[in-house]
């Protein structure tokens, strides 16, 4: 059986809906971000969560590093259920599972020096040698491809690029297992971009980390990722491995992905355009995620959801279309 490091469980995370004519008493309207959401992260390999911006890719990788408490489901990791902690138990676990941000210089004190602002998080976890502290340090900044002269640079005075892998490094510091990665290179340009990636994959391979990869660009996911699961409106609508997804798109919205993205090496069926947005899902929302967009709807597509079934070894689809397959 093989080693899975994290394994996540029909998650759900629910948030109040604010809207204009909303009721003054009485409980509010539920907004599902995520919902029935099942997948596992194998140890050493990169995972890719690759769909449009709202469709809940970024509060699934909170939930897992405790930033946010799931309203339903399970995050199983080293036999226990993350959502269930509190911030006393969670803390113990928190030096194995670590978060690259976006926006990382918004996430760092302008005030600062690097050296200082990394040392802090090993002083948090307990190491209080200052010396074994600044060496554990400049030995991060030199494997995300950084140097010691940065040790007493501040934030601001480092390009995109740098501050980027200076995200790598607060997470890398205390050697965790687990790096969600949110977007890590969606604002930098395409050179600095694929130098980017290549660390991570190089620190992959050295640290034997596991990644969780988010994003919306289906190339830089394809690039990196062991694993691709398809996400839209909060759940997966179709998994597999990069080769079998890239070389056997399923389902009509992967299929939409492909054909969105210019990119000649990538299969593009003949699928018409999707018109208009994701939905809000709430509560009462039913049928598959995909119907209100999909070319291909049928009834049922309306009345019940498909089940996320496995047509081939490790290929998993919901969708009506595949039913006989499965």
């Amino acid at each position: 059986m093989e080693n899975h490091l994290v394994e996540i469980k029909n998650l759900q995370k629910s948030f109040p809906v604010r809207r204009q004519k909303a009721a003054l008493f009485g409980p509010k309207e539920q907004m599902l971000a995520v919902d029935n959401l099942s997948f596992h992260i194998k140890e050493g390999e990169t995972y890719g969560l690759v769909g449009e911006s709202g469709c809940g890719k970024t509060t699934t990788g909170r939930m897992i590093v405790g930033l946010e408490k799931p309203s339903n489901g399970s995050i199983i990791y080293e036999g226990k259920d993350l959502g269930t902690l509190n911030d006393k138990e969670f803390f113990p676990l928190r030096k194995d599972l670590q978060m690259v941000f976006q926006n990382t210089l918004s996430a760092l004190n302008p005030r600062q020096r690097i050296g200082s602002i990394l040392e802090d998080i090993l002083k948090v976890h307990g190491v209080s040698d200052a010396a074994e502290r600044r060496d554990q340090v400049v030995e991060v900044l030199e494997k995300v491809g950084l140097s010691e002269y940065h040790y007493f640079r501040f934030p601001h005075e480092l390009s995109g690029g740098q501050v980027q892998r200076l995200g790598i490094a607060s997470a890398l510091v205390i050697k965790p297992r687990l790096i969600i990665c949110d977007e890590p290179v969606s604002a930098l340009d395409v050179s600095i971009q694929a130098q980017i990636l290549n660390t991570l994959m190089e620190l992959q391979q050295d640290l034997n980390l596991s990644l969780l990869f988010i994003s919306h660009d289906i190339g830089v996911i394809r690039y990196i990722s062991d694993r691709i699961g398809v996400m839209y409106l909060g759940t997966l609508v179709e998994e597999a491995d990069t080769d079998e997804l890239f070389n056997n798109p399923l389902h009509p919205y992967t299929k939409g992905l492909f054909a969105s993205v210019p990119d000649p090496y990538i299969r593009k069926e003949q699928t018409p355009d999707f018109s208009g947005e994701q939905p809000v899902r709430t509560s009462d929302f039913k049928g598959c995620a995909f119907y209100s967009r999909c070319p291909f709807a049928m009834d049922k597509c309306v009345e019940e959801a498909p089940e996320f079934l496995e047509v081939s070894s490790g290929h998993r689809v919901a969708c009506y279309l595949y039913e006989d397959e499965a």
